[in-house]
C-alpha cells in the first residue's frame, strides 16, 4: 500500500460490529486513523474500542484490520475488499488485512459506506470463509461554519417605535450534524448596531434597543449580525451578515412658519386674480404626513385678499381679491394658519399639529386713470331744441397725490353724426343740431376723461341721452287698406272700425279723436261714430249700391291727437262696392258687370293642352314635307355620274306629237329649269357614264348639277 504522510487531526474510539454472517458497522472520522494491535476476526464477532494517534513521521494509515480464524500467518490467505469507494478510499493488504484510507473522508459529501471483505485461498482464490458486509459510518466533525443564505438583509421599522419593537429575522444553516455533538448549535449575537438593536441568540430576531429613534436625525442603520457554533462556545466556527435597517416616517413633527411675520407689498392698480406674495411652513415629515394645509384665520384684510395652495410647491399664495386704494387704505394684516391634515393619534400628545404667521401688506401708490364721480350718466334733452342746449355735465377727477388736472373729449367712434360736444375744461356737453325723437329716441355716447401730466391716463364713461317728445306729428290711420262692401249691404250696417297711430309719445289718458270731414258730414251714403277709445266705427246709411253705377267711393275723415299742442290730419278711407253671393262672401270687385268663371276645371285644361299639341305636331310635319320636296333628285356628290342617266324606250311622235315632250324645251337646253319630266312612262336605268368623261369632254362640275340635268342630255341626243 502506498501510503502519504498524513497528520493526525484527533484520536478517536473505533467501535466495531462483527457476526459470522456479518455485517460490520464501523464508525470512522474523517482522519486518517492509525492500525490498532487489535484484530477484526471474521469469523467471531466482537467490538473493539481504538485509540490510537498519528504523527507526522507516519506514512501509512490503517483506519482498521480484518482477521480470519483459518489464518495461521503462513501467508496461504489471501484477504480481498470490494464495495463502495474499494480500491480508490479504501485499499486492503491480502496479507494482514488491514484496511487503509487513502484520502480524508467528507461526512458532508457521503456520510457512510458499505463495503464487503472475504478471505481466500491464496493459490486457488476459493473462499474460505463466506463474505462479510461492512457499514463504515463517517462521524462528524466542526468542519463547516455557519451561512447566511438569504444574506444580506433589507428591513424597515417606523420611527420613534418602542424598545423591543421586531424589526427583521436572520437565518443561518450549519452543513454539520445537528445530531452528533454541537457542530450545528448556533447562537446569534450583533457585533455592529448597538445600542440601536438587539438580536435574540437563539431565535435571530432582531429588536430596537433605544427608545425614540428619529428618522429625522439619522434614518439609516448599517447592522452586522454573527451565528456561531459550538453553541457559541471557543474554538466554533462563526459567519456575520450585514442588515440595512431605515426608518420610516410618521407624523412626529408639526409644522413650523420660519417667521412670524412676513412683509408683502400690492400695487393700486393691479387687478383681482394677481398674487401678492407666498409663504411656506415647514414640516420635516415626508408624504401626508409632511402635507400642511392653509387658510386664512384674522385681519382686517380678509375681504380684500385671498389664499390658495401651489399644488406644486404646497405654497401659500396670497392674491388679491377685490382693488385696493392707495388713497383709502394703505395697509392690510393678515392671519395665516398652517395645519397637518393627517395626524397620526399615538403622537397627538406631541402638538398641536399647526402654527401660525402674521401678514402685513403694504399698498403702494400707483398712477391711476382719473374717476368720474358716477359710473354712468343719464340725460335728457328736449326734441327740436336748438343747436347749443346743454344736455348735462360730466365731472370725473385724478385720485392721484398729484392731482392732476382733467380733460375732456367725445370719441367720435361713439358719436358718428357728431349731434353733441362737450366742454373740454368742465364737462359741459351740448347740442350741436336739433334732435328728432322720432328718427332716435337714444342716443349712446362715450365721455374720455384724460389727466394732464403723468402718464396721459385716460377713462371712458357711459353717457346716455334720452331725447324728449315734442307733439310735431300728426296722427294718420293706422292701415290704409280698401274696405270692401257688398253690393247688398243693409243701412246700419258696420263695414269697418278704423284706428290711428302717432309717430309722437301718447301721454297718459291722451287718445284720438273721430270725425267725418265738412266737406261730407251730410253725405247720403256714410256716418261715423267716435267710440273713444281711439278707434271708429264706420255705417252705411243707405241700400241700393251697385258697381255699374259708382264702384268707389272716398270717405275724409279727420283724426285728432288731442296732444299739448292738438294736431289734427285729414285721411282718406276707400271704400269699394262687391258683387257677393247671399251668405255676403265677396265674388268680385271688379267693374266688369260679367265675369268669368274663376278657374277651368281639369279636364278643360287637359283638352285645351291636347289641342295645342295636335296643332304643334301638323305645322311639325308640314314643314318636313316642304324641305322634302325642296330637295335635289339626283344627287352628284361622291357618286357615279353614270348611275343616274335615264332612258325612256319610246320613240318620239314627230313634230306632231306635242304632248310628250316640251319642243321648245329641247330646243333651248338653257331653260330647261322648268322641265317636267314625263310621268306616263316608268324610266329604265342605262349604263352609267363615267364621272371623268362628264368632267373633261362637257365641262361638268357635279358638286352644281341640278334637275336640269335630263333636260340638257335629252337636247343634246336630239
Amino acid at each position: 500500500c502506498l501510503c502519504r504522510t498524513a497528520h493526525l487531526l484527533a484520536r478517536l474510539f473505533i467501535p466495531v460490529f462483527i457476526s459470522i454472517n456479518p455485517i460490520c458497522s464501523i464508525s470512522v472520522l474523517p482522519v486518517y486513523q492509525v492500525c490498532s494491535h487489535q484484530s477484526i476476526i471474521l469469523s467471531t464477532p466482537s467490538e473493539i474500542q481504538m485509540l490510537s494517534t498519528l504523527n507526522a513521521s507516519q506514512v501509512c494509515v490503517c483506519v482498521f484490520s480484518l482477521h480470519s480464524d483459518v489464518d495461521s500467518g503462513d501467508g496461504n490467505i489471501k484477504y480481498i475488499l470490494s464495495g463502495e469507494g474499494a480500491g480508490t478510499i479504501f485499499v486492503i493488504d491480502d496479507k494482514t488485512g488491514n484496511i487503509h484510507a487513502t484520502k480524508t473522508l467528507d461526512r458532508e459529501e457521503q456520510a457512510q459506506y458499505t463495503l464487503t471483505a472475504q478471505a481466500v485461498a491464496r493459490d486457488t482464490n476459493k473462499p474460505l470463509e463466506p463474505p462479510s458486509e461492512f457499514i463504515v459510518k463517517v462521524q462528524d466533525i466542526n468542519d463547516n461554519p455557519p451561512e447566511f443564505l438569504h444574506g444580506p438583509y433589507s428591513a424597515r421599522v417606523p420611527e420613534m417605535s418602542n424598545v423591543g419593537t421586531s424589526v427583521v429575522q436572520v437565518t443561518a444553516t450549519d452543513a454539520d450534524d445537528p445530531t452528533y455533538g454541537n457542530s450545528a448549535r448556533l447562537v446569534y449575537s450583533i457585533l455592529q448596531g448597538q445600542p440601536y438593536f438587539s438580536v435574540e441568540p437563539q431565535t435571530g430576531i432582531i429588536r430596537t434597543a433605544l427608545p425614540n429613534m428619529d428618522r429625522e436625525a439619522r434614518q439609516e442603520y448599517d447592522v452586522v449580525i454573527q451565528a456561531k457554533d459550538m453553541g457559541g462556545h471557543m474554538g466554533g466556527l462563526s459567519g456575520t451578515t450585514e442588515v440595512k435597517i431605515t426608518l420610516t416616517d410618521v407624523n412626529d413633527n408639526p409644522p413650523k412658519f420660519p417667521q412670524s411675520v412676513y412683509s408683502m407689498s400690492v400695487l393700486e392698480d393691479n387687478v383681482p386674480g394677481e398674487e401678492v406674495g407666498r409663504l411656506k411652513a415647514k414640516d420635516p415629515d415626508l408624504g401626508d404626513n409632511g402635507l400642511v394645509n392653509y387658510r386664512l384665520i384674522d385681519g382686517d384684510g380678509l375681504g380684500m385678499f385671498e389664499l390658495t395652495t401651489d399644488s406644486e410647491t404646497r405654497e401659500a399664495v396670497i392674491k388679491l381679491k377685490k382693488p385696493v386704494d392707495f388713497e383709502t387704505k394703505r395697509s392690510y394684516t393678515l392671519k395665516v394658519e398652517g395645519s397637518n391634515p393627517h395626524v397620526d393619534p399615538q403622537f397627538l400628545a406631541w402638538g398641536p399639529y399647526k402654527d401660525e404667521a402674521t401678514i402685513k401688506i403694504s399698498v403702494e401708490d400707483a398712477d391711476e386713470p382719473p374717476v368720474f364721480v358716477a359710473p354712468s350718466y343719464t340725460f335728457e334733452v328736449e326734441e327740436n331744441a336748438p343747436e347749443g342746449t346743454l344736455v348735462g355735465r360730466v365731472h370725473a377727477k385724478d385720485t392721484d397725490v398729484a392731482n392732476n388736472p382733467v380733460r375732456y373729449m367725445i370719441p367720435r367712434y361713439t358719436d358718428v353724426e357728431q349731434f353733441f360736444s362737450i366742454n373740454s375744461e368742465d364737462g359741459m356737453i351740448t347740442t350741436t343740431r336739433p334732435l328728432d325723437r322720432e328718427t332716435q329716441a337714444w342716443h349712446n355716447i362715450s365721455v374720455s376723461a384724460t389727466e394732464i401730466g403723468g402718464h396721459h391716463q385716460d377713462t371712458k364713461v357711459r353717457v346716455n341721452i334720452k331725447v324728449k317728445d315734442v307733439n310735431d306729428n300728426s296722427p294718420e290711420f293706422a292701415t290704409n287698406n280698401e274696405v270692401l262692401m257688398c253690393e247688398t249691404v243693409v243701412p246700419g250696417r258696420v263695414i269697418e272700425t278704423v284706428s290711428a297711430v302717432d309717430k309722437d309719445e301718447m301721454a297718459h289718458r291722451q287718445h284720438f279723436t273721430f270725425s267725418l270731414a265738412p266737406e261730407v258730414v251730410h253725405n247720403n251714403n256714410f256716418s261715423l261714430k267716435d267710440n273713444r277709445d281711439s278707434t271708429a266705427s264706420i255705417y252705411v246709411l243707405r241700400k241700393g249700391f251697385s258697381r255699374l253705377t259708382q264702384d268707389v267711393y272716398y270717405l275724409p275723415i279727420e283724426i285728432n291727437d288731442n296732444g299739448f299742442p292738438p294736431l289734427s290730419s285729414t285721411n282718406t278711407l276707400t271704400i269699394r262696392v262687391c258683387s257677393c253671393d247671399s251668405k255676403n262672401t265677396i265674388l268680385s270687385c271688379n267693374v266688369e258687370p260679367y265675369v268669368l268663371p274663376a278657374g277651368l276645371s281639369t279636364g278643360a285644361l287637359i283638352a285645351i293642352l291636347a289641342c295645342i299639341v295636335i296643332l304643334l305636331a301638323i305645322v311639325v310635319l308640314f314643314v318636313a314635307l316642304r324641305r322634302q320636296k325642296k330637295e335635289p333628285l339626283i344627287v352628284f356628290e361622291e357618286e357615279d355620274i353614270r348611275e343616274n342617266i335615264i332612258t325612256y324606250d319610246d320613240e318620239g311622235g314627230g313634230e306632231e306629237d306635242t304632248e310628250a315632250f316640251d319642243i321648245a324645251t329641247l330646243q333651248n337646253p338653257d331653260g330647261a329649269n322648268g322641265f317636267l319630266p314625263r310621268k306616263d312612262i316608268k324610266p329604265e336605268l342605262q349604263y352609267p357614264l363615267r364621272t371623268e368623261y362628264l368632267q373633261t369632254q362637257h365641262g361638268f362640275n357635279l358638286k352644281t348639277v341640278d334637275d336640269s340635268l335630263f333636260s340638257f342630255f335629252t337636247a343634246e341626243k336630239t
